[in-house]
């Protein structure tokens, strides 16, 4: 929605995930959206394309930041929307590289709403570093709850802030 809002021409939607996602389909000949998807069959890997990714962050915690801007062509467009953002690493490594333009928006939702979306936690995936990371930063341009009640106030106080 808010890319369509901005238009395609002047955004891009970087997943951090992708380049993860990419190299485990290679690797293990997976269908690569299943895994970009958010269905059983990703589910299946998910612990270990966690690890994996883990040990690369680990060596390097921008490679996967650099690795989606290249997969995604986002050199190209004005504006990045980093829709998987889930480390402070991830965050550190933006302000780090774009910290005159990089603005930090987090997005929550209750987790009554979440479900009710289909998210089903998995233990020792959804309570891990991977997905709980950011829970206590508590620095951001905006932080907006998205319950589902009012999306075109959480839409307009995000282009308030980039545009």
């Amino acid at each position: 929605m808010l890319q369509e809002r901005i238009g395609s021409d002047n955004s891009v939607i970087i997943k951090l995930s992708g380049p993860i996602k990419s190299y485990w389909a290679k690797s293990l000949n997976l269908d690569i959206d299943e895994l970009l998807g958010d269905g059983e069959y990703k589910e299946n890997y998910r612990l270990e394309m966690a690890k994996w990714g883990e040990s690369i962050r680990q060596t390097d915690y921008g490679y996967f930041c650099r690795a989606a801007i290249d997969m995604y062509n986002a050199r190209d467009k004005p504006i990045w929307i980093v829709s998987d953002v889930r480390r402070k690493t991830d965050v550190q490594w933006f302000l780090e590289n774009f910290q005159d333009v990089c603005k930090t928006i987090r997005i929550v939702s209750d987790d009554a709403v979440r479900k009710k979306r289909g998210w089903l936690p998995v233990p020792d995936i959804d309570d891990s570093e991977t997905e709980c990371d950011l829970d206590d930063r508590t620095t951001w341009d905006l932080k907006v709850i998205n319950n589902g009640d009012d999306i075109e106030y959480v839409l307009e106080q995000v282009l308030t802030l980039i545009t």
